[in-house]
């Protein structure tokens, strides 16, 4: 085993542990990612082409060994961290964990977290205990498809009489050169999927693999690498660029991109240069270190559990990290690290484990089978939960009550607190207690999503031919919020109801702070395009509610303000230009903290997740929006219906036995609901 390969990995996986348990520890540390895919793309490549594959049975041995060096660890990992879970995690993370879970078993995790980086919601929930296996995912579907490439690149080779080093070299530069094509090209333009997607990493893995061609070439007599200096060099540099990496980098940084070259590079160099344990001149000596090696033998489990036990600590302590907590959560990483290198890994590598490749399959699928359904059961399982909380939830809603959700807050209620056991919708159905607006209507929800944020329109309500008035409710998710609130009006009042509605862009003509200038761009487009849609239809009445959750491109968030005031005056005038009447609703106060599982933290006091009215009611530009129009034209009303929200000093959590939001910001749609009677004489009013 080479030192420096193993230093190496000692080098990565110390850079994402202590990134993860403090980014400030070394801002840049999850490059260290990037450092294992090029030791990967290495080792893989060198024992494929040394061996390449001629028939299926080789690709059988090769996923074999694969089997048995990965899966044994990293199943036992997510089978103990998903009891835990189950165990210390709050209600209301038992089934993203749980679908987390089950893709990270099957290695498509990185798949599912792309899906969800393009969520506006999905991105202020709290990281599952699994996340960390997305790198993993890319691995294993590396080597899925990387000895059939290097197979049939031979095969081709032979019958074309075209020397097979220098085709793998061509294919695999090939696939490297496009990979990286594409990383730039997604990091630019969807730079939060990028980040996990398998395409946009394969570079780095890929070279690896090209400099296994140039070392195995070396090895052979046909090349010889620089001299005693400048390998001296090469190495201290590689080391350099890692080390620059870890500091320098942070989560602003556009990654993989071609900024993932730096400590790809940096990989490169070291184990190109292969500094040996006796050479004084390079880094060497340091790789070389008992502890160093140690950590390099014990990576793999090291970098499967630190993550776990991180999220599951945080669980636990209900409190930021103190220096001693993450002592301890190392401590116990490097134990069980060792425990399961020990007793895990190293009898599956052992050579008699390789005696039985049929049993290795079926081992492999067995024990792949028992994570999977764990992790079905607990969905399952909270599914029936939420199935007993959704009856309970639907008769306290018919039940109602002078003291359901926000009738609570009349000035003539005289409400008591509700136990918990009373509180609905119960913590984790409240999670996922939406507007009907996220349901699939005609296939797909009803929202308009990063990056090109193309127009999308949903109906609810009588068909428009027969109602007798028609609502256009726009804005992003913070109009949609609103959509429980209008919908039992437009029942009874036979109102048809269209929403316009983007997810995170606010109907403001001003370019809002996206992840690429593209997003901005394709955001104040869907603004355009969505006033001329309203305006084509023409509506009786226009609804219209925003959340500022990002500043204006180029602006800090207090100089936006006025920018967003502008804009929102700009989409006002043209609303009564056209003759239709505007209900702008003030944006509803924020807690920032997730309540859900706040409350299911605080069963017995959930009091503690309520904020003060001041800390949580937002600036909302469109007060000066509304305000600065000049008279005349057709009405356009603010409305602000915070005092039906909050009481003059606190906004609860749970208000009149519900639960008031059901993420950081997003009103549930059950309490939602109970603020329909105060929307109804305003819209009446306006629509006559």
């Amino acid at each position: 085993m080479r030192t420096d390969i193993q230093g190496l990995r000692a080098i990565a996986v110390g850079m994402v542990v202590l990134y993860h348990l403090r980014h400030s520890f070394m801002p840049g540390g999850f490059a260290g990612v990037d450092v294992f895919f090029v030791i990967s793309g290495f080792l893989i490549t060198t024992h494929l082409v040394q061996r390449v594959p001629t028939s299926s049975g080789d690709l059988f041995a090769f996923w074999g060994r694969r089997i048995r060096r990965l899966l044994p660890a990293s199943l036992v990992v997510l089978a103990v961290t998903l009891v835990a879970v189950r165990l210390f995690a709050p209600a209301t993370q038992w089934t993203t964990s749980a679908l987390d879970a089950r893709a990270a078993a099957l290695y498509v995790v990185n798949w599912a977290l792309a899906r969800q980086a393009v969520d506006y919601l999905a991105k202020e929930n709290d990281p599952t205990a699994f996340q960390h296996f997305w790198s993993l995912s890319v691995e294993e579907q590396f080597y899925f498809f990387w000895p059939i490439l290097i197979a049939v690149v031979a095969l081709l080779a032979r019958r074309a009489q075209v020397r097979q080093r220098t085709a793998l070299v061509v294919a695999l530069g090939a696939v490297a050169a496009l990979s990286f094509a594409y990383s730039v090209q997604q990091t630019a333009s969807d730079p939060s999927a990028a980040y996990f997607v398998t395409p946009t990493r394969v570079w780095e893995l890929a070279a690896g693999g090209l400099l296994a061609l140039w070392t195995t070439r070396a090895a052979a007599g046909t090349a010889r690498p620089g001299g005693d200096v400048l390998r001296a060099v090469g190495s201290w540099v590689g080391l350099g660029l890692l080390a620059f990496t870890a500091a320098a980098y942070s989560g602003a940084t556009p990654f993989p991109s071609w900024q993932a070259g730096v400590p790809v590079l940096g990989a490169v160099l070291l184990i190109l240069t292969a500094p040996a344990a006796g050479d004084r001149a390079t880094p060497g000596p340091l790789l070389a270190l008992r502890p160093v090696q140690w950590l390099g033998d014990v990576s793999y489990s090291v970098y499967l559990w630190h993550w776990p036990l991180v999220v599951v600590g945080g669980y636990v302590l209900d409190r930021e990290f103190r220096l001693a907590d993450l002592a301890v959560i190392l401590a116990a990483t490097l134990v069980l690290a060792y425990l399961t290198e020990r007793y895990v890994e190293r009898p599956f590598r052992h050579p008699r484990a390789a005696s039985f490749p049929r049993a290795t399959y079926a081992a492999a699928a067995a024990a792949m089978a028992v994570v999977v359904g764990l992790a079905t059961m607990q969905v399952s399982a909270a599914a029936n939960a939420d199935e007993a909380a959704r009856n309970d939830l639907q008769q306290a809603i018919a039940q109602g009550g002078p003291c359901f959700g926000a009738a609570a807050l009349d000035d003539d209620a005289d409400c008591q607190a509700v136990p918990f056991d009373e509180v609905v919708p119960a913590p984790a159905l409240a999670a996922t207690d939406k507007s009907a607006a996220y349901r699939e209507v005609g296939g797909k929800d009803c929202w308009s999503y990063t990056p090109t944020f193309p127009s999308r329109r949903c109906g609810f309500g009588p068909r428009p031919d027969d109602a007798e008035r028609s609502i256009a409710l726009v804005g992003n998710s913070h109009a949609g919020h609103w959509l429980p609130a209008l919908q039992p009006l437009a029942r009874e009042h036979n109102w048809h109801v269209d929403t316009f509605l983007a997810s995170q862009c606010a109907l403001s003509d001003v370019l809002q702070k996206f992840e690429t200038r593209a997003h901005a761009g394709a955001c104040r487009d869907w603004v355009d395009r969505t006033v001329e849609a309203v305006i084509d239809r023409d509506v009786d009445l226009v609804v219209m509610s925003n959340r500022v959750s990002v500043g204006a491109l180029d602006h800090t968030f207090a100089e936006s303000l006025p920018l967003y005031a502008a804009g929102y005056r700009t989409v006002l005038e043209r609303f009564r230009a056209a003759g239709i009447p505007v209900l702008v609703l003030r944006d509803t106060p924020a807690p920032r903290d997730l309540v859900p599982t706040c409350i299911a933290e605080n069963e017995d006091d959930y009091a503690a997740c309520d904020g003060t009215r001041a800390r949580w009611l937002p600036a909302d530009p469109v007060t000066d929006a509304v305000a600065g129009l000049p008279d005349g034209g057709s009405p356009v009303e603010l409305v602000d219906l915070t005092d039906h929200i909050c009481e003059a000093d606190v906004c609860h959590a749970v208000t009149g036995g519900v639960v008031t939001y059901f993420d950081g910001s997003h009103l549930t749609a059950t309490f939602a609901h109970t603020l329909a009677p105060y929307l109804d004489p305003l819209l009446v009013r306006l629509l006559r």
